[in-house]
């Protein structure tokens, strides 16, 4: 007999990188489970190839937490843990936004996402050959102040540390979190609706979309498919860049492998004036 199939749960499943990754995985003969925040036809069609889906609106914490209880009964030991769920509401000046509005933004793209991991870590498969992976998403802003979007920057870059203490604090599981770039997905919808509020970026991303530079989907599903299939040392604790990261390549995998440093958080510059011994 061969191996069961794997068992992913991607939260989100409703947003575009949730639907075609769990597609993906449902074609490849996975169990696939997921959380979806408005039913549609798309995720009617989900369910019919196969997926077990549940509610969830992460700005809630009671629907939270319905969500987990379901999703751990549903799927009782889980192989790959994927949260792509991402608004960048509220759009505009960190002063002028409402701080209730920029509260839930937080929820949303951080703390509900990490509720939802420390509900479901308990029910990973412990594999000793390849360990279970938690897969996170990425955002701009982590080089530079992205201008008008705080509440999402801020956001992503506190997913970005808590993959590096994630992977420190648990040593049986992955934890990767990947910036795919510009991606023709609902999330940019914000931005068009926030028109000046959005500042440069609103005629940026007016030509992005209309543009052949964003990232094709197949290859946002490519990369994760590379994740899911890495070792714990080459990956976890990391932040990736579909874009300008040789993922998938020799030379990367050797560098990743002797530098821990590498794809993480630091600061810039420490070593100024510290060859010489110079210091206050």
């Amino acid at each position: 007999m061969g191996a069961d199939p794997r068992s992913v749960i991607v939260i989100s499943a409703s947003s575009d990188i949730g639907m075609a990754t769990s597609e993906h995985w449902l074609g490849r003969g996975w169990r696939v489970f997921g959380t979806y925040r408005t039913r549609s036809q798309a995720i009617e069609r989900l369910e019919r190839a196969g997926a077990r889906l549940v509610s969830c609106d992460l700005s809630q914490t009671p629907s939270v937490h319905e969500a987990y209880a379901q999703l751990r009964t549903l799927c009782p030991r889980w192989d790959v843990l994927v949260l792509c769920p991402g608004t960048q509401e509220p759009v505009g000046p960190f002063v002028n936004c409402s701080f209730d509005e920029w509260e839930e933004s937080v929820r949303v793209n951080f703390t509900g996402q990490i509720r939802i991991i420390h509900e479901l870590l308990p029910s990973r498969r412990v594999n000793p050959v390849l360990e279970p992976l938690v897969l996170l998403f990425a955002g701009g802003g982590t080089n530079n102040a992205t201008l008008n979007y705080s509440a999402y920057t801020i956001s992503k870059i506190a997913l970005i540390k808590m993959c590096e203490l994630l992977d420190a604090e648990v040593p049986d599981t992955r934890f990767a979190i990947l910036g795919p770039g510009w991606v023709k997905t609902k999330i940019h919808e914000a931005t068009l609706r926030a028109e000046g509020r959005a500042g440069a970026n609103y005629q940026r991303t007016i030509y992005k979309l209309a543009s052949e530079e964003c990232t094709p989907m197949e290859q946002v599903i490519a990369c994760c498919e590379w994740l899911v299939d890495a070792p714990r040392a080459m990956i976890s604790g990391r932040n990736f860049s579909l874009v300008f990261d040789l993922w998938g390549k020799e030379a990367l995998a050797e560098r990743l492998l002797q530098d821990p440093n590498m794809y993480k958080l630091r600061r810039y510059g420490n070593d100024w004036l510290v060859q010489d011994g110079a210091h206050r």
